[in-house]
């Protein structure tokens, strides 16, 4: 039972739906929709109702019955819920071909997360800009990020690198890291204050060739089964 003042936890799954319904209620606003229900939006996302209330439930009561949700409130909450509502200083570590694609995404900073520098080992590249964000050498992150109560770093070097750039970090006030390595960065006595987020690329790709592969068997089962069977659909 939850004691007064506690924060309620709330489960990774539900947490991770809430972009889902960021994005969903940004294009309603767009096209000047004001109130939405829960079966409205089960439609778009593919979620249940019940799914939708329950996850909606877990910050608050946000829904009138027979109005539905305000589209606007609603998107409100939900930013603030998701911390969009103040901006994010971030540092980019690794100016490759990843890093590069990440530093000019424009999105990030229309959500309120602002790339102010980027690091790197290559001395032709420090001194030079993307995305009219200067690029400095790693001897100076630790100094700058603590200089500039930075929040997050995004990590886009090599394996055998990100060892020694998590090390440095450990030491400054970053609060997350979203680690684009093929390492695993799991937290110790060093940096259990910091929260990870591995994004595995190849993990992802992996999963999309599972169902694309999935589908292909599926068909094929399914024109064996007309053979067998012509009147089957």
């Amino acid at each position: 039972m939850e004691q007064p003042g506690e924060i309620k936890k709330v489960s990774m799954a539900v947490i991770k739906r809430l972009p889902k319904y960021y994005k969903c209620l940004g294009n309603l606003l767009k096209n000047n929709v004001e109130r939405v229900s829960s079966q409205d939006l089960s439609k778009i996302l593919g979620f249940t109702a019940s799914q939708i209330r329950q996850d909606l439930n877990n910050f608050g009561e946000f829904g009138q019955q027979g109005y539905g949700y305000n589209v606007l409130q609603l998107y409100t909450e939900i930013s603030k819920i998701l911390g969009l509502n103040t901006l994010h200083k971030m540092v980019l570590v690794g100016a490759g071909n990843l890093g590069q694609a990440l530093a000019n995404y424009s999105e990030f900073r229309t959500h309120g997360f602002d790339i102010i520098a980027i690091f790197d080992t290559n001395p032709n590249l420090i001194g030079r800009k993307i995305n009219n964000t200067p690029i400095y050498s790693v001897e100076d992150m630790e100094y700058f990020i603590n200089e500039n109560d930075v929040d997050i770093a995004i990590l886009t070097v090599p394996k055998d690198k990100t060892e020694k750039v998590v090390e440095v970090l450990s030491k400054t006030c970053i609060r997350g890291i979203w680690n684009f390595t093929p390492a695993e960065i799991t937290t110790d006595d060093d940096t259990d204050d910091i929260i990870v987020e591995n994004v595995h690329l190849i993990d992802s790709l992996f999963t999309l060739s599972y169902r694309i592969n999935e589908d292909k068997l599926q068909e094929r089962l399914l024109k064996q089964k007309r053979k067998i069977f012509p009147d089957c659909r």
